[in-house]
């Protein structure tokens, strides 16, 4: 004999009062639908404050797309290095039916790593398309290459303004700047040391040991501007097939030969595009280097160093600034006011602060630039500092009436770039606001009153005189 109790309102559901079957000695929970929605609801509180914001600009959640789940071994030592500063990664096979960048219209990761050097074709609804679309929306992009990569990490690497070697059996060789190896014959594995010239970018520790590379170089597009090499070839590098005689020029020489480059998007959007995957493994990190030609042996290679700082960099840890507290005021006033008069004193502020990986901090430079503009700068004045990040300035109106703008425009390398723009009408005297005298007008005034003095003298002596 089965017995169901049933709920006599809608607020008995929403109590979550348990429906129950009973046959025999079984009993079944059936679960109401509105404690799933609130379990689904505290599933995502997670999600949701640890995803990007900007107050905290450094990316959390990273999706890693791995041709072998071997490499979360044989990479380890870059990936614990980014655990261990917060982030949270989640690994999958680049060919995994599963994945996605998106959904509902809003992304599931902050930034990308593509360890996935000969994918032909990504899993799910990831392709060329949908990982450039991503980064528009300001998200970041590491692609990891290697000695052949496919038609499809070409094709992410082009769109980003760099160009790999046509060649696909091209690796770069170097004759003078390879590292010393017992096992390496054919000088593919290059010691270099031609960094960016960027504390910014790399730290302000100098990377005292060489970093290795093995793999394939690109160049970049000249008509690209974002894209910068930061670890170049040397000028005897070459890009040829090391197996095989070379018999015509090689299209990448020298120091035209980046082996690894970063852009940052106008949208402040960072990517890292390296010909090497194995740069980033746990065997490159632990080896010792010797540069040939050079009687220093180091002890433990530069890529950890280098490769750290590197993503710092590219995950917003550094070099991330933001501007707050703009303000614009007549001189000895408080409040901001709708409008000014020309030739009225001002006093324009902003404070910027520079992300350091864990808390905003006060910004130090000395060449933030304001801009009174309207079709052009009427005004240009570079901003003091008052130390604590508070960048302040003050000039007179010009003597233009129309509706001008405040313009900050900031751009540095390595840091985000900066738009501050703020609307302000600028107004004429009124006819009841000029000088009852005005100085420069006294001869003015003296030409006419003699002139009525001489006419009256004029006239007195023709009338009266015989």
């Amino acid at each position: 004999m089965t017995e169901r109790r049933r709920l006599g309102s809608w607020e008995k559901l929403a109590a979550g009062r348990e429906n129950r079957e009973r046959c025999g000695n079984t009993y079944t929970v059936l679960v109401p639908k509105m404690s799933k929605l609130i379990f689904l609801f505290l599933a995502l509180i997670p999600l949701l404050c640890s995803s990007f914001s900007p107050e905290t600009p450094s990316d959390r959640r990273v999706l890693v797309l791995l041709d072998d789940f071997a490499a979360k071994s044989s990479h380890s030592l870059f990936f614990n290095s980014l655990k261990s500063r917060g982030f949270d990664l989640h690994f999958h096979l680049a060919d995994d039916p599963k994945i996605a960048l998106q959904r509902y219209g809003h992304y599931l990761y902050d930034a990308l790593i593509l360890f996935s050097p000969t994918i032909e074709r990504f899993g799910g609804s990831v392709d060329a398309a949908a990982i450039l679309d991503f980064v528009d929306s300001g998200h970041d992009l590491i692609v990891a290459a290697d000695g052949n990569p496919s038609d499809l990490i070409r094709e992410i690497a082009t769109e980003c303004g760099v160009d790999f070697d046509e060649d696909p059996a091209a690796t770069v060789v170097d004759h003078s700047g390879y590292a010393m190896s017992p096992t390496e014959g054919d000088h593919t594995l290059i010691a270099s040391d031609d960094f960016i010239k960027s504390d910014v970018i790399l730290g302000r520790k100098k990377i005292e040991a060489p970093v290795l590379f093995q793999g394939i170089g690109h160049s970049l597009n000249p008509t690209n501007s974002l894209v910068l090499k930061v670890l170049s070839a040397s000028p005897s590098a070459f890009s040829a097939n090391p197996k095989s005689k070379v018999t015509s020029p090689p299209s990448l020489t020298g120091t035209s030969i980046s082996l690894v480059s970063v852009i940052q998007a106008r949208n402040n959007a960072r990517i890292l595009i390296s010909g090497s995957l194995s740069m980033f493994s746990n065997r490159f990190f632990r080896s010792c280097v010797q540069k040939a030609g050079s009687p220093t042996k180091h002890e433990k290679s530069g890529n950890e160093q280098f490769l750290n700082e590197l993503s710092k960099w590219v995950f917003h840890e550094r070099g991330h600034l933001k501007a707050v507290n703009v303000q614009h005021h007549k001189v000895g006033e408080a409040n901001e006011p709708a409008i000014y008069r020309i030739n009225d004193g001002l006093e324009y502020s902003v404070e910027i602060y520079e992300w350091s990986g864990t808390t905003w901090e006060p910004y130090i430079a000395d060449d933030v630039q304001v801009q009174f503009y309207m079709m052009s700068p009427y005004v240009l004045k570079t901003l003091s500092i008052d130390g604590k990040g508070r960048y302040f300035t003050s000039f007179k109106v010009p003597d233009v009436y129309g509706v001008f703008q405040f313009k900050v425009e900031y751009e540095k390398l390595g840091y985000t770039s900066l738009s501050l723009s703020k609307q302000i009408p600028v107004r004429p005297f009124r006819h009841n606001e000029y000088e009852r005298f005005i100085p420069a007008a006294y001869p003015y005034y003296g030409a006419a009153f003699s002139m009525m003095a001489g006419f009256f003298i004029f006239t007195a002596v023709h009338l009266y005189s015989k």
